[in-house]
């Protein structure tokens, strides 16, 4: 329930994303209902999704921590559903605009809501893979997207296959809503917040639902805390949590969040734009991005079991240095001219096979080196600070250099991209946290514990 209830928002954000990309040539088209470039689609209109990503993160990431998981993840849910629907019925470039924002800003709250609860729900000892492979999910949905995309092009008019496009994500998101109303709230939020009586009562009944299916009693906690309840936190003890008592965990956070954010938001909005481009591939694009999300979708179902027994900081660096290395050479075969839609897309395959596990690491790292009291507002900055400088700054970037149509600037975007994600493996390595199997109040003590240590 909790894997299918929380962890399917990621489907909705692939579909969002890859439906865009693929549809940017459509929307481009005379007769479309929308006067609107494909360079504004793949460039403005995603940097503002994405600018209402990290509007939204920081926003719905603070009532997080201050009203719990639960009702957020429900309104943030809502959010996105209500600004889908109105993007299907967009007249106008603004009003295409404006909706884009907002489901960003749907969709950027999801993630602090979610990634907090996933962490305070799983057992420790398979913390790592769920939750990667929960991340990793969102490249189930950029598939099904580009595939939806290519019979809604080819056998609807110009003015409808695109607004079906989107309605389909709302039915999936209501799908979402129905399964997500009974997940529970995170008895550590509720146990601080002073409900301990609540939180009692959630893990209680887990336990005998365990009880009943197993036959066996689970073992009592080993370790026990004191924990002086509170029912709010400000920003100034959220930063200095962040910059006083854990400035290293913040240098590592920035620079994982930075290398996925500039790859993934340049490439992912802008693929279409490549192959219709280079290679005068049009309204097939689907079928190219959907061999893309394989190789994506595989690398978390693959890798993930590694990072709860390998480890976090040799799976994290190497998947980050890895993909960075593999993103260069695919830049210089590019350059080159040897490279056709086909191999273009198998090299791709490979890179982000290595890339979105460790995509998925960098969620799974900054929810869970930080204090309880703060994990959904810490998620919200690194996501919001990585995002705006790569997924804001990347697809602008990325459009216009694609647009030239010289391989060159579009090789160029591949490289800035790569040596960016290289440097997130390389600050992994010397500033990683063991956190595989480790409790999240071991990594790190709730603010409101009453023996809590500073440490960086």
């Amino acid at each position: 329930m909790i894997v299918i209830g929380l962890g399917t928002v990621w489907i909705l954000d692939g579909l969002e994303v890859t439906i865009v990309g693929n549809l940017s040539a459509q929307l481009a088209k005379p007769g479309s209902g929308v006067e609107i470039t494909q360079a504004q689609v793949a460039g403005l209109a995603a940097a503002l999704y994405v600018a209402g990503a990290c509007t939204g993160a920081l926003f719905f990431g603070w009532l997080t921590d201050k009203f719990g998981r639960k009702k957020l993840f429900i309104i943030t849910l809502l959010v996105y559903l209500v600004a889908t629907a109105m993007t299907a019925f967009s007249f106008s470039a603004w009003w295409f605009f404006l909706f884009r924002f907002m489901t960003g800003f749907g969709i950027g709250g999801e993630y602090a809501a979610i990634n907090s609860a996933i962490d305070e729900l799983i057992p420790s000892r398979h913390r790592g893979r769920i939750d990667i492979i929960i991340n990793g999910s969102f490249w189930l949905g950029a598939a099904a997207g580009a595939l939806l995309t290519v019979p809604l092009l080819n056998n609807f008019a110009v003015n409808v296959g695109w607004r079906i496009a989107f309605g389909l994500g709302v039915v999936l998101g209501i799908g979402i809503l129905l399964v997500r109303r009974h997940v529970p709230e995170s008895p550590r939020w509720l146990f601080i917040h002073g409900r301990g009586d609540e939180a009692e009562g959630i893990v209680r009944g887990i336990e005998d639902e365990v009880e009943r299916e197993t036959g066996e009693r689970l073992e009592e906690p080993q370790q026990e805390m004191t924990i002086h309840t509170r029912h709010s936190i400000g920003f100034v003890r959220i930063a200095h949590t962040m910059v006083a008592l854990y400035p290293k965990r913040t240098i590592l956070g920035l620079s994982l969040f930075l290398g996925q954010a500039f790859l993934y938001n340049a490439i992912t909005f802008g693929y279409a734009q490549i192959l219709s481009t280079f290679f005068k591939i049009d309204t097939n694009a689907g079928y190219y991005f959907a061999v893309i999300c394989v190789g994506n979708l595989l690398g978390p179902l693959l890798l993930g079991p590694l990072f709860d027994t390998v480890g976090r900081v040799p799976m994290i660096s190497a998947t980050y240095i890895g993909s960075g290395v593999l993103l260069l050479g695919t830049a210089w075969l590019f350059n080159q001219g040897v490279l056709t839609a086909v191999t273009l897309t198998a090299c791709w395959c490979v890179v982000l096979f290595f890339a979105s596990a460790g995509a998925s690491a960098a969620y799974l790292t900054v929810s869970e080196i930080f204090p309880m009291e703060t994990r959904a507002m810490a998620i919200a900055f690194f996501y919001a600070i990585g995002t705006a400088a790569g997924g804001i700054a990347g697809p602008l970037i990325f459009a216009s250099l694609v647009e030239t149509g010289v391989p060159g600037n579009t090789a160029l975007a591949f490289t800035i991209g790569a040596i960016v994600m290289i440097f997130g493996g390389i600050v992994e390595l010397f500033l990683g946290v063991k956190a595989e199997r480790k409790g999240l109040e071991e990594i790190a003590a709730p603010l409101s514990a009453a023996t809590a240590a500073a440490k960086s």
